[in-house]
């Protein structure tokens, strides 16, 4: 059972009753039951890649670990309607390679989309590098089957796209990270597949010009940008040290970098509209440098580099995460504070940047000093998050961004959200899980 137990960062390491593999609805229904009328906490887990602990059991050792895994059939899908409906143990590549055998494409894209599921993906309303263009978890799903807390099995599954008659109960259970009940199938939105892509890598000064960036080429690419990421030089050096068959894309360090995706219906239009871009973007001066992939491979390569950024800082040690996001325009503002704040209270630490700022989401990680003990930095764990969600705070942000709150971030919730909001929350927890045993100790 030891794989069910423990989490990616091992932060957090639980134990069990027992690990249940149910291989239908109607079998993860029934379990529900049982354990709704034997008082028996249930801790839901699709491909345990989640990052907050959402996943993990709690140390009792009294929770069911409930996977989801067997239930991985895709039901169906129907190009016409730009519609599929698969069932929550699916990976998503598995999805994205469903979506792509029937010439469509379902957008969300992660760094751990081979092992990551749909199920998963839901509950903590997942984000990724392409909600610019398409929107989070929550933006791409038409309806979902869920198992709740007494053994009825509720299902909005279909391809409607407008339904104006009541509660939205499928954005419910998306993002409510197995508290209110468990997913065990959705019906997700399609879209034309894209003809062609272009992948951009460009040296920037600061990431002030990055927003300048950003703003022009928004003002110039329209609906064809499909990602606009940025990192530091200080990461990306993590990714050349730690990441075998990696290299600078660029003749010259910079200080900050973009890596852009734009994507078209068209065979050629997005490597024509990417490189008339980057010659536009030099000439007004909102890059010092860029690079173009000429194939697939260099493209593939160019993304590496960032995501392999959570990696490499592993790699190197210690690392105290930030998921955050704050209003885009803001991103400059809220990188310089949270710098100059953590140098004044932690000189020796490392600030690593990088993320989706085309959307307002930054991960802005801090990795231990160099030849510092590991232990005693992430001992500092609540003071550095203090400093971050300070700024975070300051400039009207959320603490998470697409990552979800889990155990890691459930008394920072309290300590953030709208009293008011949370007493909402609490009374929807309340009326569908009255015996409390779906994911105690997750999110409230």
């Amino acid at each position: 059972m030891s794989a069910y137990l423990a989490e990616p960062r091992d932060l957090y390491h639980g134990r069990a009753l027992c690990v249940l593999k149910p291989g239908s609805a109607r079998q993860v229904a029934e379990i529900l039951a049982l354990c709704n009328e034997a008082g028996a906490p249930v801790t839901a887990q699709g491909g345990n890649t989640g990052l907050v602990g959402g996943q993990t059991p709690d140390a009792s050792g009294a929770s069911i670990v409930l996977s989801l895994e067997r239930l991985n059939r895709i039901r169906g899908v129907d190009a016409a309607a730009d519609a599929m409906t698969v069932e929550a143990g699916v990976t998503l590549a598995q999805a994205q390679d469903a979506a792509q055998d029937a010439q469509r494409y379902f957008p969300l894209s992660l760094a751990s989309e081979g092992s990551c599921t749909i199920g998963g993906n839901l509950a903590t309303n997942a984000g990724g590098v392409h909600v610019l263009a398409h929107g989070s978890m929550r933006d791409l799903v038409l309806g979902v089957e869920v198992a709740l807390a007494d053994g009825r099995l509720l299902s909005t599954l279909g391809a409607l796209r407008k339904d104006n008659t009541g509660y939205d109960l499928t954005r419910l259970f998306v993002g409510s990270e197995g508290t209110l009940g468990v997913i065990t199938a959705a019906t997700l939105k399609l879209f034309p597949r894209p003809r062609s892509r272009a992948v951009a890598f460009l040296g920037l000064r600061d990431p002030d010009q990055a927003l300048d960036l950003l703003n022009f080429v928004k003002g110039r690419a329209g609906p064809t940008l499909n990602a606009f990421e940025v990192l530091s030089r200080v990461g990306l050096e993590l990714v050349l040290r730690h990441i075998p068959g990696t290299r600078d894309p660029l003749a010259q360090p910079h200080a900050w970098y973009a890596l852009i995706e734009l994507a078209a219906f068209s065979e050629g239009e997005a490597e024509r509209a990417a490189a008339d871009l980057l010659a536009a973007a030099h000439d007004a001066g909102l890059a010092q440098d860029a690079t173009l992939a000429q194939s697939l491979d260099q493209a593939q390569a160019l993304w590496k580099l960032r995501e392999s950024m959570s990696d490499a800082q592993k790699r190197e040690g210690g690392s105290i995460k930030h998921d955050i996001a704050v209003p885009v325009n803001e991103i400059p503002r809220f990188i310089e504070e949270a710098g100059r704040r953590l140098r004044a209270a932690f000189p020796q630490a490392r600030p690593v940047p990088f993320g989706h700022m085309g959307d307002g989401n930054i991960h802005y990680n801090v990795s231990q000093p160099v030849g510092g003990d590991k232990a005693e930095f992430l001992s500092r764990w609540a003071d550095v998050n203090a400093v971050v969600h300070g700024v975070v705070g300051e400039l009207g942000g959320s603490i998470s961004a697409e990552h979800g709150i889990g155990r890691l971030k459930r008394d920072l919730l309290r300590e953030t959200k709208d009293p008011v909001a949370l007493d909402a929350m609490r009374a929807i927890k309340a009326a569908l899980d009255p015996n409390g045993i779906l994911n105690p100790g997750v999110l409230l």
